[in-house]
């Protein structure tokens, strides 16, 4: 097996919502588990095939808990979780933990709400049809679209919203500006509106999420008042900041080359699950082509005859997995009718996303509104003027401008 290259330092230049690094097809070929530097001045083991990324992502001996504790390895950046966060636990925490909060997650549950996100797709649209001419649809429905929805599931009252939005949007766009400081002043003012609304919703309770987790129980066992709190900013960063940067990045991908896909998709809109699916896997969301989040090998682990030793830092590269060659014939084109698509954006094992089902529907119904309305859209500016935000988590643009008609 030959060395790393020289340029491989960890995150590998050249990702873009179009794809990972195009360094990943090489490393997949001839160095599908190798040890590169971070540029948190670490070594990490970076897993880059399906199969590998798959296995390992349910892998009980690489350990989430151990990448958050004191004294853990720093891949580098500010992305941060804290030890408490769902997507920080290890088994027996974690399950616990998750059991407690997937009823409110069930393909059933998340069936109650596809009425009130169809009515507030529409309302949105509705605004957009009537203002015409260019309009921002970042601002026009990526963002208040999953805003909305997150704020009801909590039982954000409306007219918190606002403010609401601004502290989500900090605390989930991580970069490295003041070393992370408006992430984290976002962070502390999500968990001191959260905390007055637990004390709320606990005296008052109503017909959403958080009043069904204060009273979720498993054996006289409840959720602590540090787990809602944490749980409450983990589902706003994952619900609201992931959906809308996939949203948005999702139509971008479609309007980018022409309208050809777009018209497609137009022509029959129950082509529009299959290509949800196609999007998920092709447009890649992360700024770093994994998860963001490193595993610690808790024990000695053997892949493709390459032994992580315990202690070791480990990242898992799905977008790589997800440009797999040997699982996606033409893995790097945008295929809206690909049928056998066994992606893995949402993650896989324990730590597999807890509102896939969420945001599918949200994904579905926002774009099955857009061809409807739209069949002609297209952007309204060069694809090279888009503005992005260059942090340490997703790909994400600030402005996506849109126009239709003549």
């Amino acid at each position: 097996m030959t060395a790393p290259q020289e340029t491989d330092v960890f995150p590998l230049t050249g990702s873009t919502y179009r794809g990972p690094a195009p360094r990943y097809a090489q490393l997949r070929a001839e160095q599908p588990v190798v040890k590169v530097p971070t540029a948190g001045g670490v070594d990490a083991w970076l897993i880059t095939r399906y199969e590998d990324v798959r296995r390992l992502s349910a892998d009980p001996r690489l350990s989430r808990a151990l990448a958050c504790g004191p004294g853990a390895p720093r891949i580098g950046g500010t992305m941060h979780t804290t030890p408490e966060m769902i997507i920080s636990l290890d088994s027996p925490e974690h399950s616990r933990l998750r059991k407690l909060v997937a009823g409110a997650f069930t393909l059933r549950r998340v069936e109650r709400m596809r009425a009130n996100v169809q009515k507030v797709t529409d309302e949105l649209l509705d605004d957009m049809q009537a203002k015409g001419g260019t309009i921002d649809l970042v601002q026009q429905l990526a963002l208040p679209l999953p805003l909305t929805v997150i704020g009801e599931l909590l039982g954000v009252p409306s007219e918190d919203l606002r403010k609401f939005e601004k502290w989500a949007r900090a605390f989930a766009t991580v970069d490295d500006r003041a070393g992370g400081e408006e992430s984290l002043n976002g962070l502390a003012k999500l968990s001191e509106y959260i905390v007055g609304l637990i004390a709320e919703k606990r005296a008052n309770p109503t017909d959403d999420m958080l009043s069904e987790l204060i009273a979720a129980r498993d054996n006289d066992d409840r959720l602590s008042e540090p787990e809602l709190v944490t749980f409450g900013f983990t589902l706003i960063g994952a619900g609201f900041d992931t959906t809308a940067n996939q949203l948005a990045n999702s139509v971008l991908a479609l309007l980018a080359d022409g309208q050809e896909q777009w018209r497609w998709l137009a022509e029959d809109r129950g082509r529009i699950p299959t290509a949800v699916e196609e999007l998920l896997r092709h447009v890649n969301l992360f700024a770093t082509d994994t998860s963001g989040f490193p595993r610690i090998a808790a024990e000695d682990i053997e892949v493709g005859g390459v032994t992580i030793e315990k202690g070791d830092a480990v990242l898992l590269a799905l977008a790589s997995a997800n440009r797999d060659e040997t699982v996606f014939p033409d893995a790097d084109r945008l295929d809206l009718a690909r049928e056998h698509n066994p992606h893995i954006s949402f993650g896989h094992g324990v730590h597999y996303c807890l509102g896939k089902h969420l945001g599918r529907m949200e994904m579905e119904i926002a774009l099955d509104g857009l061809v409807r309305r739209f069949p002609d859209l297209r952007l309204a500016v060069p694809e090279s003027e888009l503005p992005w935000h260059n942090g340490e988590i997703n790909h994400t643009l600030t402005s996506l401008p849109v126009t239709w008609g003549a």
